[in-house]
């Protein structure tokens, strides 16, 4: 019988005594500090089998890691076995048909350098290290979702390996219940080895942030609110609150000073952007940076600001609208901000993402304009609790604004509560779907969806 001594795969095995276990068993977000007994890189389906036979015949936990972005860190679990798909990163783009099929370990990066060289692309995320696979599980939001939807409208199909090891593909034909539990019901019910996505012609964006100091948030975010709903579907605009970073482009004069922004994307005609973007202008931002770039240059422009290995405290939630209470809020909680990388985004999801029906897909929150998410960062340990402190005190200051749930992504480990908030309406059929494929809850290290059989489970 196999065992955690010999269990091999193609990519290698690192058990806690090998070199490099440490730097195996860290992930994105350096506050989290787990000690699995081993990490299996797979570079292959039958990897991805073998790995998870082994976890449920020992009786481990199991944790699956894509890019590793997870804000809880659920890509690593303490005693148990991690399933490393990072090797599995390759993207195959069929420009005729516009689609891609993208391994679950590939990145947005990666998705984006292969579909931008054909001049198409697909919503997915801000950030270019983030992992396509969290991203699309747990619905998968960005630049084009208000003209194209969220990253599970535009999902295929998917190969997932199910607890039991059967490999099965899940679409609208094939498996039905899983493909719609697994758009936006995040990792709970198998792992996804590869997702086919659908992409649309976009290449040179209009794109870039404009900012203004911190003394305007509560006017500029009034201003946000009402105007960008109101806007063609071309145009996209998330608005941060931060603190303008010490590198260029950011104008010297500018630096390490609090601010709002706003983060534009323009997918129409380069030439009309200067129309769709004058009544910006017309508040006089402090600084403009917007210009047209490639649409992968967009995706990747916060990736040397946010590396590996900072301590991150993540809060989300949606927001059908920003009452001013809400406004007053986030002007006095971006001016508190504790350190330099700490900050908050509202990203609109209305548009396209209106378009599909509340019960279509697992993500349950169609009726919302706003998702936001607060996020304390810093590289230094000794401040993690500083800035947990900050994005608490901020998320319950507007959180009584919100639905009462969160994009999934965008939450921390938070309890069952806020995952069924999150959910809504659609959580009695994930439980269903969770008994159907995953009885015995073998894919927990998540935003746990908990089978009937294991409702006593911690």
């Amino acid at each position: 019988m196999t065992t955690i001594s010999d269990l091999a795969t193609a990519g290698g095995v690192v058990r806690r005594e090998d070199v490099g276990y440490d730097e195996a068993r860290r992930v994105y977000n350096a506050m989290i500090d787990r000690h699995p007994m081993a990490i299996a890189s797979c570079r292959t389906v039958g990897d991805v089998r073998a790995v998870l036979a082994e976890a449920r015949r020992s009786g481990l936990p199991v944790a699956v890691r894509g890019g590793g972005h997870s804000g809880p860190g659920f890509g690593v679990v303490d005693d148990g076995l991690v399933i490393d798909l990072s090797p599995m990163a390759a993207v195959e783009v069929d420009a005729a048909g516009r689609t891609a099929r993208v391994q679950g370990g590939a990145t947005v990066r990666e998705l984006d350098a292969a579909t931008g060289a054909h001049g198409l692309a697909t919503p997915a995320g801000v950030v270019g290290s983030t992992g396509i696979g969290g991203l699309t599980l747990g619905g998968g939001h960005g630049y084009l979702s208000r003209k194209y939807g969220l990253t599970i409208d535009n999902l295929l199909s998917a190969e997932v390996v199910l607890a039991d090891g059967r490999v099965v593909t899940a679409s609208e034909d094939e498996h039905p219940d899983l493909f719609w539990a697994i758009r936006g019901g995040g990792g709970n019910f198998g792992i996804v080895t590869s997702f086919t996505l659908r992409l649309h012609p976009v290449s040179d964006v209009f794109c870039g942030p404009t900012a203004w100091p911190a003394a305007a948030t509560a006017d500029v975010l009034q201003w946000y609110r009402d105007f960008l709903p109101a806007q063609h579907e071309d145009l996209y605009g998330f608005f941060v609150t931060m603190t303008v970073p010490p590198v260029a482009p950011f104008p010297e004069p500018f630096h390490l000073h609090k601010a709002c922004a706003i983060v534009w994307c323009y997918t129409g005609d380069p030439d009309d952007a200067a129309d769709a973007v004058a009544p910006v202008r017309e508040l006089q931002p402090a600084w403009d940076g917007t210009g047209v770039a490639p649409y992968p240059a967009l995706q990747g422009m916060f990736d040397a600001l946010l590396p590996s290995g900072l301590q991150w405290y993540w809060r989300g939630d949606l927001f059908r609208e920003i009452p001013d209470a809400a406004v007053e809020a986030h002007s006095r909680f971006g001016d508190e901000a504790p350190t330099p990388l700490s900050q908050m985004h509202i990203y609109p999801v209305d548009g396209a993402v209106h378009r599909v029906g509340s019960d279509e897909t697992a993500w349950g929150h169609r009726d919302v304009n706003f998702s936001q998410v607060i996020v304390g960062v810093d590289p230094d340990p000794s401040n993690a609790p500083v800035i947990t402190k900050w994005a608490k005190d901020y998320h319950d200051a507007v959180h009584l604004y919100s639905v009462g749930g969160a994009y999934v992504n965008f939450m921390m480990d938070e309890g069952r509560d806020r995952v069924q908030a999150s959910y809504g309406a659609n959580y009695d059929r994930l439980v269903e779907i969770k008994n159907t494929y995953d009885p015995d809850n073998t894919f927990r290290i998540n935003q746990n969806i908990r089978p009937t059989a294991a409702s006593g489970q911690v």
